[in-house]
């Protein structure tokens, strides 16, 4: 099977080049890319998500960034449906799909498959957060061991958003959330991906991370977030997850100054790349990955007349 045939994964911490290496990368392989973050797909947010800058758009052909409106909610399944369709046209036009990003559950939906799980009722649900919001995580992580011995080493036990739809799926179906994971196929082979992990020093990538927040506050992130908060966004919509929306509201509020808000958004991002790294050490063992130092190297060794990147991995 040549690179033609392939689908290329790019992932990596925040803050850690993925966009700019897909794009050096693209240019070597007549490659096009597709936005595999789930909070650079909404409008509206472009600097506080960090989407990628115009220019690097117009070199590459860019899909998937900026397509919802934040008003609305967007699942992985519905990134799989589009994603499917773009990689499709992609490889018609005779080009390679590059897919970046820093969401897991995106890549492993793409790799394995989505889990076709039945809709859990409304009353089960809010019936589990009752147990989990009285027994405090600790007891009922303690409690859906008992209950699903599966879940053992699967997640962090302090997870709460993951423990609580394991033991709901497991109390509405009687199976375990893994055993459906299990049942679910993807409809590409394994070897038709080349999955490429960018590994990055802590120092380094904490001191991309400053730079970076420092950036945004210069390229206008305050006039953007006050457009934001004309929309009507429900409280319990995903695009309240994107780190900066609790800092900036506290800012405009007076409760906090903007120096406090740019260092509160720095430390919440580390964590956030922290937690993708754990992420990527457990799930990503399979992923070939590239350390910050041989980046450049790496791309340059790449020989666009024969597409031979499959023998750099």
């Amino acid at each position: 099977m040549d690179l033609k045939s392939k689908i290329i994964l790019i992932s990596g911490p925040t803050a850690s080049g993925k966009s700019n290496f897909a794009v050096k990368l693209a240019k070597k392989i007549n490659g096009e890319i597709i936005n595999s973050d789930s909070m650079q797909v909404y409008k509206h947010l472009k600097i506080l998500t960090a989407r990628p800058e115009k220019n690097e758009q117009m070199k590459i052909k860019h899909h998937l960034y900026g397509i919802v409106n934040v008003e609305k909610s967007f699942s992985t399944g519905e990134w799989l449906k589009l994603t499917l369709k773009k990689i499709k046209e992609i490889k018609k036009r005779k080009k390679i799909p590059i897919l970046v990003g820093g969401t897991g559950l995106y890549f492993q939906s793409l790799i394995n498959g989505l889990v076709q799980i039945p809709n859990i009722p409304l009353k089960t649900r809010i019936k589990v957060r009752m147990i989990q919001k009285k027994e405090g995580q600790k007891k009922f992580y303690k409690r859906l061991l008992k209950f699903d011995k599966k879940v053992l080493d699967k997640f962090d036990p302090n997870d709460a958003q993951r423990s609580i739809r394991a033991y709901e799926v497991k109390l509405h179906t009687n199976i375990s959330i893994y055993e459906w994971q299990n049942k679910t196929k993807s409809i590409f082979k394994e070897n038709e991906f080349i999955k490429l992990y960018l590994n990055f020093d802590r120092k380094k990538l904490i001191e991309n991370i400053t730079k970076r927040t420092s950036r945004m506050f210069k390229d206008g992130v305050v006039k953007e977030f006050k457009n934001f908060i004309t929309k009507k966004i429900k409280k319990d919509s995903s695009v309240n997850k994107v780190i900066g929306i609790n800092e900036l509201n506290q800012y405009l509020k007076k409760q906090i100054t903007m120096d406090q808000a740019r260092e509160l958004m720095a430390i919440r991002t580390r964590q956030y790349a922290k937690r993708q790294t754990t992420w990527a050490r457990s799930r990503m063992m399979s992923w070939t990955k590239i350390n910050q130092t041989e980046i450049s190297s790496w791309i340059k060794r790449i020989n666009k007349s024969t597409l031979k990147l499959d023998q750099l991995i």
